[in-house]
């Protein structure tokens, strides 16, 4: 089988296809023909040695994928060969097999194509983390994101939206805005263009109640000062590159507050509770709650491409690497 292959940390450039022995389950797994493996800026950052967790090279990046069981393993009753199934993987999704526990599976929802499957899982399920478990948004909240033609910002738009509240959508572009519309947001921001703050209680009626930021970087002074009284500014990552500085006097002024969201680690920490929130976001797309977007399709040949493009953010919507 192929498989996408970082040899060493460092430029993307080094990141290879190889021809490699196909897996064979053990006891309580199950192999997977992958049909799609979703590209996210963590996969690049990790390639590069820009991430906390630096795998021991050479290996396989590719965090989530989904496809169909080809075989399964001593011992195993649920699953069976043909059954639609997506999973985290944390590594080895860039390939055209890959052999998984049977407790990392879910089964993918009709209501879903296995490239959007395999795109879906890490976005929403950090959205729904952060939007129901770091805060809880209610219905009619207006809610800031900054973003929001990404991954990560469409499926805040998203999700906010089946929680009842009120998005505004900042991103670079007209097509990542076009997006966030496309998806539920009523007012958009072109924060390169406008000022932002202004911009937002503008839109919001005085002030915002929810930031949610995964981009830090120059706009994220703007968005905090955007908040209403008591509002909750969600820090979810800094895909622009720069850490920004946090003046506190904002955040004491009008009682606003500053929360961090890290869905990965706190996934590892509780998987039973990760596992019945990702169970919960997957039962909001069965039912239409929920619209992950049509990814856009690569080969695996382009996947240093891909994870260069998602770095330098010239990605709207999510990208999946398919076989």
């Amino acid at each position: 089988m192929r498989a996408v292959v970082c040899p060493q940390l460092g430029p993307l450039g080094r990141v290879v296809v190889e021809e490699r022995d196909p897996p064979t389950p053990g006891p309580g797994e199950v192999l997977v023909a992958v049909a799609a493996a979703g590209v996210n800026y963590v996969d690049g950052l990790m390639c590069q040695g820009r991430y906390q967790i630096k795998p021991p090279t050479p290996y396989v990046p590719g965090g989530e994928v989904a496809g169909e069981v080809l075989a399964v393993g001593e011992g195993v009753v649920d699953w069976s060969p043909g059954a639609r199934v997506l999973a985290m993987t944390g590594l080895g999704g860039f390939a055209e097999q890959v052999v998984l526990r049977t407790d990392a599976l879910f089964p993918v929802p009709e209501a879903l194509g296995l490239a959007q499957a395999a795109s879906c899982v890490q976005s929403y399920a950090t959205m729904v983390f952060a939007l129901t478990r770091r805060t809880a948004v209610s219905a009619g909240e207006w809610v800031l994101v900054l973003g929001a033609g990404g991954g990560i910002g469409l499926a805040a738009v998203d999700v906010a939206r089946a929680l009842g509240a009120r998005v505004v959508a900042a991103a670079s572009s007209p097509e990542k805005l076009a997006a966030a519309s496309a998806m539920g947001a009523e007012a958009t921001i072109a924060y390169e263009d406008e000022d932002l703050k202004t911009r937002a209680r503008e839109c919001s009626g005085g002030g915002v109640d929810v930031v949610v930021d995964p981009v830090g970087g120059a706009h994220s002074d703007a968005a905090l000062r955007a908040l209403a009284p008591f509002g909750r500014y969600l820090v979810l990552g800094f895909a622009g590159g720069t850490i920004p500085s946090v003046p506190l006097n904002q955040v004491l002024l009008r009682n606003r507050a500053v929360v961090g969201v890290d869905w990965g680690a706190w996934a590892f920490s509780d998987m039973a509770a990760n596992r019945a929130l990702i169970a919960d976001a997957l039962g909001m797309m069965a039912d239409g709650r929920l619209h992950p977007s049509v990814p856009a399709e690569r080969p695996l040949e382009e996947a240093a491409a891909a994870m260069g493009d998602l770095i330098e953010r010239r990605v709207t919507g999510k990208v999946v690497l398919v076989p």
